[in-house]
């Protein structure tokens, strides 16, 4: 059953990094070349941060220019929740570290570990508390550092990462015509295995021996990986628009998880709409994990392409497996 929630999104806001690596950089760091890289991905260039600058400063950027164009001050926040698989450390939060550089002295909040569908999670999660009412502006960041756990000698993941940071505010919805309408979020743990950081946990805590071995980089199993994506993206997209009485015809537009641009348009394919309902902005940030929906909502907003009353899907798959949906009505 649809499962209704009376929160919308009010804001949306991003940051990167202003230092670019192209595929033409890439070229003289490992073996490929820009053709290669575009034709399997669809990435051109993709945003890195400088040393010193971890994932709570882009949260606290992209936080920053949502207040501001909002016009919100830090003190009406009530909840923070940070999306992201490269906190800046084991603890405190990330989102510790976002509410005190914001000043949001009356908000709690904390960290959740979804990989790429971290974002629509945390979104989940906290329009919950925003919809019960107990909390009335939610601020939901999704931001990684991907670069900080890459091994630039591996070419087949080193290519694909990008590190940004991608905020909404969350407030309650006035009416059932507005915000957010469905979710629809699963895991399957037995895919974990392709795609994972094996070092710097419990398990295999850093040593010595972990460092030499690599372990505290990405593993991934690509062609594992992309054959789940292709197949449950496509599937959740239509599972969660059929469950609300809709078809893709329906949609204004979709953003999805920017993992690769074929995945993307095998989505596409099968809910059989046009590029013109379709986010895409892989080709200018690559893969930035919980950042890349908001992100391609921030991008969508400045194109013009989002408006009040638009029926909205997101949609990702990510590490763990985790997959998730979201369904809306544009509020703003």
């Amino acid at each position: 059953m649809p499962q209704r929630i009376a929160a919308k999104i009010t804001g949306v806001a991003g940051f990167v990094p202003p230092h670019v690596l192209t595929n033409a950089d890439f070229e003289k760091i490992v073996d490929t070349t820009d053709k290669w890289i575009l034709e399997r991905t669809g990435i051109r260039e993709r945003h890195i941060v400088d040393k010193g600058m971890a994932a709570s400063h882009l949260a606290t950027e992209a936080a920053k220019k949502l207040l501001g164009e909002k016009g919100v001050s830090p003190e009406e926040i009530h909840l923070i929740v940070v999306a992201s698989v490269t906190p800046d450390m084991m603890f405190p939060a990330t989102a510790c570290l976002v509410q005190d550089r914001l000043g949001a002295k009356k908000a709690w909040g904390f960290d959740l570990s979804g990989a790429c569908s971290g974002f629509l999670y945390a979104t989940t999660v906290a329009a919950q508390f925003v919809g019960a009412g107990t909390h009335r502006k939610a601020l939901v960041i999704g931001s990684d550092v991907m670069s900080s756990i890459l091994d630039y000698k591996d070419r087949a993941t080193c290519v694909l990462f990008g590190d940004g940071a991608g905020a909404v505010l969350i407030e309650p919805a006035e009416s059932d015509r507005e915000g957010i309408l469905d979710f629809m979020h699963d895991i399957d743990g037995s895919g974990g295995q392709f795609l994972y950081m094996p070092g710097g946990g419990s398990l295999n805590p850093p040593s010595h021996e972990t460092v030499e071995k690599r372990m505290h980089y990405v593993h991934q199993e690509g062609p594992q990986v992309f054959k789940y994506a292709v197949r449950h993206m496509a599937e959740t997209a239509c599972r969660i628009l059929e469950r609300n009485g809709y078809s893709g015809k329906d949609v204004a537009l979709v953003v999805p998880h920017q993992a690769n641009l074929r995945i993307i348009r095998a989505m596409q394919e099968r809910l059989g709409v046009d590029d013109s309902k379709i986010m895409v902005n892989i080709d200018r940030y690559g893969n930035t994990t919980a950042a890349t929906i908001p992100l391609g909502l921030r991008d969508a907003i400045g194109q013009g392409r989002l408006h009040k009353g638009d029926l909205v899907l997101l949609v990702a798959v990510g590490a763990g497996y985790t997959t998730g949906a979201i369904l809306m009505r544009w509020a703003f």
